[in-house]
């Protein structure tokens, strides 16, 4: 089954969600030390994502072309008010930012390799297991990030199960379509750029900054473009 791997992931955010609210009852000073040290943890992921870029000229390109795209796009208003939407539905209590957990977890779980590469094997050789260990990952995270983000973290799984889902359906036709070198290159460089928006997550996590990280988000689509033109020329 192609949407096996997806759906696992999906179904563990899920589940690490609902397991989140029940601890969102405990002290402040607990979820403000907790929140910070996953934010700590979330820098030194995408510094260790940066770090493997072969040209890190791409990264830079892609930061700054994806800032100038998703800014004119307006993605994180976008997302933002697609979680408020979401908001409104549930009728939240006052205080209870839905749109923020959305947004923050669907970046931290659909930025990044295992994502792309887990539904590539999915599609193309049927092998879940790249997602499987993701969505283990994911789902501990969910339950953190729920605990202390509330229940926008859970609405996170349908834009991951889509996201994956599309991929690994398409992977056949992909994997005929890209030569196995510009590929391997391409999640390298993606790899890379993504660990820079995962960086500005955790310091977006910790306070430290307000990046619009969400537009930053067609840097992906500009490591594609660059990566791929460097390889024909």
């Amino acid at each position: 089954m192609v949407l096996l791997g997806a759906l696992v992931n999906g179904a563990c955010i899920l589940i690490g969600s609902i397991l989140g609210r029940f601890l969102q009852h405990i002290p402040e000073k607990i979820k403000e030390t907790v929140m910070s040290g996953i934010g700590l943890a979330v820098m030194v992921l995408g510094l260790q994502m940066g770090f493997k870029s072969d040209n890190f000229l791409v990264v830079i390109l892609s930061i700054v072309g994806g800032a100038v795209l998703g800014e004119w796009m307006n993605l994180e208003g976008r997302l933002n008010s697609l979680g408020n939407w979401i908001e409104r539905r549930m009728k939240a209590k006052e205080g209870t930012s839905i749109s923020q957990g959305f947004v923050t977890a669907t970046l931290i779980f659909g930025i990044g390799a295992m994502a792309i590469i887990g539904a590539l094997d999915s599609g193309i050789r049927n092998d879940h297991d790249v997602l499987i260990t993701k969505a283990i990952i994911d789902g501990f995270t969910a339950l953190v990030l729920a605990s202390t983000l509330g229940i926008g973290v859970l609405f996170s799984a349908f834009p991951i199960i889509l996201y994956e889902g599309f991929l690994a359906v398409f992977s056949r036709q992909i994997n005929t379509m890209i030569p196995t070198a510009l590929m391997d290159s391409f999640i390298l460089e993606m790899t890379a750029t993504g660990g820079v928006m995962i960086l500005a997550i955790g310091l977006n996590i910790i306070g430290v900054t307000k990046i619009r990280v969400a537009n930053l988000l067609p840097g992906i689509m500009i490591t594609a473009i660059l990566v791929t033109f460097m390889y024909y020329v």
